[in-house]
């Protein structure tokens, strides 16, 4: 049996998550409580009709006792069943103003709480089920059409065994991803940003990559980089780890990051089924 566990901040796209699975075949559940999860995981097992259905439910801060959270997925663990629990945030001035935009009233507003309070100690409620997060998605800076393709091609088209690694260039001036898993600062390499006509270019474009490959710094860098996950990958996913997500970051999140990015994930795609290259300040 599947089962996808979605959570998350309000305003940051767990409803959007929930129609991509519904649309690619999962049976979803909306504001599922906590305390009945095992209840479903086990009468759904019993149905011979819905075992092989895979199955999403959205938790949210409505649902009571999420402090035992942790205890209930582990006694879920312990079922015959493929469990991942998605994590959804973003940083709180885009709530804020998600919430202003579409008018609806936060679940945790009342007459001594605003918004803003609100959205601040959503996180604290939820805090047991995101430290327990397969995959962080950080929807900031995210449509609603290109978080659909994130889920679609990182969580359903995820082959059932096997890491999902994903590097993701970004630039250190607009904040670092807060789902990344590992960070990698690449601000002191050559920067084709002071080379007038690389300047409008990215890190995709032959000039830049023929510039950056002249660079031996640049190639002890991604040689350093390659070399440890190498190393580390077999380890994490040996504990069980399902999804991992590198970011590497330059100052604008144009050349440098963009061209390592592609480097080491063309890289370890020659041994790693489930490879995603993404850059953040690219589409924008």
């Amino acid at each position: 049996m599947k089962l996808i566990i979605i959570s998350g901040r309000s305003g940051s796209g767990k409803s959007t998550v929930l129609n991509a699975l519904e649309d690619a075949g999962f049976n979803c559940i909306d504001n599922f409580p906590v305390m009945l999860l095992q209840s479903l995981v086990h009468n759904t097992l019993r149905d011979k009709t819905q075992k092989n259905t895979p199955l999403a439910v959205c938790i949210d801060a409505r649902s009571r006792d999420l402090e035992r959270f942790p205890e209930i997925l582990l006694s879920i663990d312990r079922m015959d069943v493929d469990c991942e629990v998605i994590y959804l945030d973003a940083r709180s001035p885009t709530l804020v103003k998600r919430f202003s935009e579409t008018r609806r009233r936060h679940p945790l507003t009342n007459a001594s709480t605003d918004l803003r309070q609100a959205i601040d100690a959503e996180a604290e409620v939820l805090e047991s089920i995101a430290d327990l997060a397969d995959l962080n998605i950080d929807s900031t800076q995210l449509s609603s059409q290109a978080l659909r393709e994130l889920v679609s091609s990182r969580v359903v088209a995820r082959s059932s065994r096997g890491l999902s690694l994903l590097f993701r260039s970004f630039g250190f001036k607009y904040g670092v991803p807060v789902d990344a898993d590992m960070v990698f600062d690449l601000r002191c390499l050559p920067n084709p940003h002071w080379v007038e006509n690389l300047r409008p270019l990215t890190g995709r474009d032959p000039a830049v990559v023929k510039y950056l490959q002249a660079e031996p710094m640049v190639t002890e860098m991604f040689d350093d980089i390659a070399n440890y996950l190498t190393t580390w990958i077999p380890r994490f996913e040996a504990n069980a780890r399902v999804y991992m997500t590198v970011a590497l970051g330059c100052t604008g999140g144009q050349h440098r990051s963009v061209y390592l990015s592609e480097r080491l994930g063309n890289h370890f795609k020659q041994n790693i089924d489930n490879v995603l290259i993404r850059h953040r300040e690219l589409q924008k």
